[in-house]
């Protein structure tokens, strides 16, 4: 849907290798850097459709409040500094990788989480209830950033920062939204992250619904609002994770520049008919009462196909994609992906009626080991 976005409103788009690849652009809608240069100083609008690009922001648009707004969002713990106001009592501590070993957790509060202060996916990410859980996650943090260092850049993950805060009780929820160029932000979807149990941290399922987008859009309008009057952001796209208990909302991450990312973001589409992009690059807001007809009844989700750790991608065959799929009552996208490269498989769409909600509750709790080929 991005690339069909762009050819359709002929955006702009940054010459590169990835573009050239990706084909079917015409020539015409692509720019060096010195044009998308000239093109955000005209228009101050720019989405990633990878975080891998941060690392071109901050080499080509320095002189912008770009690099700034991504640093304060993309840096857990300096996050955790600027947003203090709205959480004066929240536990947080950055550490070095090579520190985690000797540190004392008998000085924090368990639960707790320890993940990569510059993050991605849950890479690195661990709930900590007790000392020999710390040991394992030591271990396997140590393990798998071997195995990540070099596939994503250091402004997207930094192996060797990490930061241990308080477990924030709750349930979670993502959303996508925009700040305009006044500074109103504009959600134009919502996620409910299902876990498959209190130990789960990982990325499997998100759902949305009518019934979500109605409780929560003003909520997280509000929480918006206060952030955005507190960090003084325009004209940038996010895609935040919050937990909610009660009226409490306490933000878990908050990704600048990109909505879901890795094609999930298509779920607005599949869902709801919103293209996100342009509803973020045409200043659009979602009538939520007239797009919500006729949803009743209805979940909506992105299933995360991913690895389980202790399995070697080098290792892997194939994945049945086909039987997955034969596991919901109307799949409507899979989007498949190169588990050498990427830690997941594939993205699978779908739509589920509420009395069938259990195949949903399945697909959480398979460890996806059935369907791979070693």
């Amino acid at each position: 849907m991005f690339r069909d976005t762009i050819i359709k409103n002929s955006y702009k788009l940054l010459k590169n290798e990835f573009a050239i690849n990706a084909g079917h652009f015409n020539g015409n809608l692509m720019c060096d850097t010195q044009q998308m240069v000239k093109e955000f100083e005209a228009k101050e609008l720019l989405y990633l459709n990878s975080e891998n690009s941060i690392e071109w922001i901050a080499t080509n648009l320095a002189n912008t409040s770009l690099p700034q707004y991504i640093n304060v969002f993309k840096n857990k713990a300096l996050f955790r500094d600027m947003i203090r106001k709205m959480y004066p009592d929240f536990y947080y501590q950055q550490l070095d990788l090579s520190e985690l070993r000797d540190f004392d957790i008998n000085s924090v509060r368990k639960p707790f989480i320890v993940k990569p202060a510059v993050g991605f996916l849950s890479l690195g990410v661990y709930t900590i209830y007790s000392n020999d859980d710390w040991a394992n996650a030591v271990i396997a943090i140590e393990k798998e950033m071997v195995e990540v260092k070099n596939m994503f850049p250091k402004e997207v993950l930094n192996t060797s920062k990490f930061i241990i805060e308080e477990y924030i009780e709750g349930t979670e929820y993502a959303f996508d939204a925009y700040y305009d160029s006044e500074g109103n932000p504009v959600i134009v979807n919502i996620l409910k992250h299902l876990f498959a149990s209190a130990e789960d941290v990982s990325d499997r399922l998100y759902i949305t619904s009518k019934s979500i987008i109605n409780e929560f859009k003003d909520k997280f309008q509000a929480f918006l609002e206060e952030m955005g009057q507190i960090l003084q952001i325009r004209n940038i796209p996010i895609h935040v994770e919050v937990r909610v208990n009660g009226d409490s909302i306490v933000p878990i991450e908050v990704n600048p520049m990109r909505f879901a990312g890795l094609c999930t973001t298509d779920i607005a589409y599949y869902a709801y008919g919103i293209n996100p992009y342009e509803y973020f690059i045409e200043r659009k807001k979602p009538d939520w009462e007239n797009i919500l007809k006729g949803k009743e009844g209805k979940t909506y989700s992105i299933v995360i196909l991913d690895k389980p750790k202790d399995i070697d991608a080098n290792s892997i065959k194939e994945f049945d994609f086909e039987s997955v799929l034969k596991g919901f009552e109307k799949p409507l996208e899979v989007r498949q992906m190169d588990i050498k490269r990427y830690p997941v498989f594939g993205f699978v769409f779908a739509e589920t009626r509420d009395e069938n909600f259990a195949e949903l509750e399945s697909i959480l709790a398979n460890d996806l080991r059935e369907f791979i080929k070693i």
